[in-house]
């Protein structure tokens, strides 16, 4: 059995995330998932003037680095302009949850930035329209 460690700031944005929940009529939304481990996660924004996303929703099935990778994305990214958003990292995000996240749960952190660049292809390809 394999024993996993979390730092409090993990636990904090698994026991009491800010950003859970849905944006109805979305400007952008982004699914991702890992089929070997099962985590599934979905991301709004919401994008104002000079495209910053003024409002960032996270949906995740997934286990406690899941929902706090999730959780942390969120809070790097709200009120970031959207280019700005598409560069954070994996490292950004777990450096956010306070640079330590058991190795076996590293994957949560890139599905985190991959479901925020998922929503913002969905915003572009709405916005081409």
């Amino acid at each position: 059995m394999i024993t996993v460690k979390y730092t409090n700031e993990v636990l904090k944005h698994f026991q009491n995330p800010e950003f859970m929940g849905e944006i109805e009529n979305a400007d952008g939304k982004g699914t991702v998932g890992n089929a070997k481990c099962g985590d599934i996660m979905e991301v709004y924004i919401k994008v104002g003037e000079g495209e910053v996303i003024e409002d960032i929703k996270f949906k995740t099935f997934g286990c406690v680095a899941a929902i706090a990778s999730s959780d942390t994305l969120c809070s790097v990214a709200k009120g970031m302009k959207i280019q700005d958003a598409l560069k954070i990292t994996k490292q950004d995000v777990i450096d956010a949850m306070g640079g330590e996240v058991p190795a076996v749960k590293v994957h949560c952190s890139i599905l985190a930035s991959e479901a925020l660049e998922e929503a913002v292809k969905d915003y572009e390809k709405k916005k081409a329209k």
